[in-house]
Parts: structure tokens; C-alpha cells; sequence
């Protein structure tokens, strides 16, 4: 991408640049697509590897670029009908082959995304997704700027380096926000977290273990078997909480059914939060505010 900036600033602001390096240009246009898409399989796929196979995606960018030492200036400056037809047939075919690029990446991670929707994601899992669906979003706007440059007169053709520099720069910023450059596609493989991450849920929300005010998190890691460090990364990961507010959350459920119900209208809110598993009432109110921005009384009147 760096090269195709270069080349199309100095196609725009130069005189006369050479064939070569107009060719040599368009060709990293062939090369740009193979390698997303094998980017976005990596990033998607916990066993990915190049094979052989995948190497003859790259054939079209030899050909042209290999090509692109041939053509001399003044074949390219003939203009006539057989330059032109020749011209015009290898940008479409490269712009063409680009979008089937774009489409396919997308495709896998589609893919990648329905997979995944039935389970349990990860954080980095999610910031992979977020990731690449980004990715996809600046590359459909570079091709689009590419496609626009070809449209004579509709927009200048410095537009198009301008619109995917900013692109190219707006990706880095986000790789770095979602620290992508420390994940690989090893995060999809199934682990044994979500497995215990369910056996978990089953037992403090199936069999509302949360309601018991001595619940801890060393008592839930004796329960399942495990150590407490591996049940609290278990649950950081897949509940995107830590221990305290995944119990609390779940007492606060059940908290704002009591408040309303008309069977336990007559509790007080003090009643109401032992019953659910708090020790105090400044716990209660604390963790009621924090999940529903809202004090428990304020909430029982707005509701009632």
C-alpha cells in the first residue's frame, strides 16, 4: 500500500514517469488481494497455513509485474487502439480481481463470525472480529476511491491516494486500540474455558447459587474443580466481568422483579437485598445504582 501511495503521488505531481513504474504499481494491486485474504484466514483460523496451492494466487501479480519491465514509453505513449484496449483490459481485470478478493475475505470471516455465534466469545475474540471487520470496511473504500479514479473527470485523481492513506493510517490506529498485533487466529481454538466457564454458569445461574450471601470465588473454584485463578479467567473472559459484579449482576436481576412484583411489594428494600444474597444494604444500593444508574427506592417508584 505504502508503494501504491508512492507511485500514484508521483504519477499525479511528476512528469513522465515511467512505464515501469505505472505497471509495477498496478501490479501490487494483485498482490494486495491473495494477502488480505490469507491475512484475514490467519486471523480467523487456528491452524492456518500456506500450502503450495496458495501460491499460485500470486500468477497474476508475477505476470504483470515481471510485464512491467517490458513496456516501453513509447508503446505506452502510442495511444492507439491496441494500447489502449490492453490498458483498459488490465485495469478492469485488476480492479475486478481486487473486489473478488474483498468478497472472499468476507466470506470467511462471515464464516468465522457464525461459527462463533452460538458460543461463547472471548475478548480477544471479539476485538479480532471488530478487527476485521474494520479491515474489510477500509479496504471496500480503497477499491471504491481506485474505482472512482477510473471514472474520467468525476473525481481528481489525487483523491485516491488521499482517501487510502487516511484509511491505511485509520487501520494502524485501530490495531494498536484493539492490540491486534498480539493476537493470532490461536484464540478460536476450543478451549477448555468455555467448558468450564458453562459448568460455572450452570452453577450460579441455573441453580441461582448467587442467591447465597457466603458465596465466594474460592468456594465456586472448590465446586468445580479447579483453581481459583483459572475459574476468575474463566469468568473475566467469557462474562467480561470479574467475579463480584458477575454474582451481582444476577442478585440485581432478581432484585428488580421483588421491587415491582406485586406479591413482594410489601418487602422493604432491606428485606429485598438480604433476601437475594447481600450482607448490607449499603452493598446493595451500591451494586443496584452501578448496573442500573439508579438508586433501588428511585427504581420501585419509577415502576410501580
Amino acid at each position: 500500500m505504502a508503494f501504491r501511495v508512492g507511485k500514484s503521488v508521483m504519477l499525479n505531481f511528476g512528469n513522465d514517469l515511467e512505464p515501469v513504474f505505472i505497471f509495477s504499481g498496478l501490479a501490487l494491486l494483485l498482490l494486495i488481494g491473495p494477502l488480505l485474504k490469507w491475512y484475514i484466514s490467519s486471523m480467523t483460523q487456528p491452524d492456518f497455513r500456506l500450502l503450495k496451492i496458495h501460491y499460485v494466487e500470486l500468477i497474476p501479480f508475477l505476470l504483470l509485474f515481471i510485464t512491467s519491465f517490458f513496456i516501453t514509453k513509447n508503446w505506452f505513449d502510442a495511444n492507439n487502439r491496441q494500447s489502449v484496449i490492453i490498458f483498459g483490459s488490465t485495469i478492469i481485470f485488476i480492479y475486478l480481481h481486487f473486489a473478488f478478493y474483498i468478497f472472499i475475505s468476507g466470506k470467511v470471516l462471515k464464516k468465522t463470525y457464525k461459527k462463533h455465534t452460538e458460543t461463547l466469545k472471548t475478548k480477544s475474540q471479539k476485538n479480532i472480529l471488530s478487527w476485521l471487520y474494520t479491515v474489510i470496511i477500509g479496504f471496500i473504500m480503497i477499491w471504491i476511491s481506485y474505482f472512482l479514479n477510473i471514472i474520467e473527470n468525476s473525481v481528481p485523481y489525487i483523491i485516491g491516494p488521499i482517501i487510502y492513506s487516511v484509511v491505511i493510517y485509520y487501520l494502524s490506529f485501530k490495531a494498536f486500540k484493539l492490540k491486534v498485533t498480539d493476537i493470532t487466529g490461536s484464540v478460536f481454538k476450543i478451549k477448555d474455558d468455555i467448558v468450564l466457564f458453562n459448568d460455572i454458569s450452570q452453577l450460579i445461574i441455573d441453580e441461582k447459587l448467587y442467591l447465597e450471601s457466603d458465596i465466594s470465588l474460592s468456594s465456586v473454584s472448590k465446586l468445580v474443580g479447579k483453581s481459583v485463578q483459572k475459574t476468575s479467567e474463566a469468568i473475566n473472559q467469557y462474562a467480561n466481568q470479574n467475579f463480584n459484579d458477575f454474582i451481582n449482576y444476577y442478585r440485581i436481576q432478581d432484585a428488580k422483579k421483588m421491587l415491582i412484583d406485586e406479591k413482594t411489594k410489601k418487602y422493604t428494600i432491606s428485606s429485598i437485598a438480604f433476601d437475594i444474597g447481600f450482607s448490607s444494604l449499603s452493598s446493595f444500593n451500591s451494586a443496584f445504582k452501578k448496573f442500573e444508574g439508579t438508586t433501588p427506592s428511585s427504581y420501585r417508584k419509577a415502576n410501580t
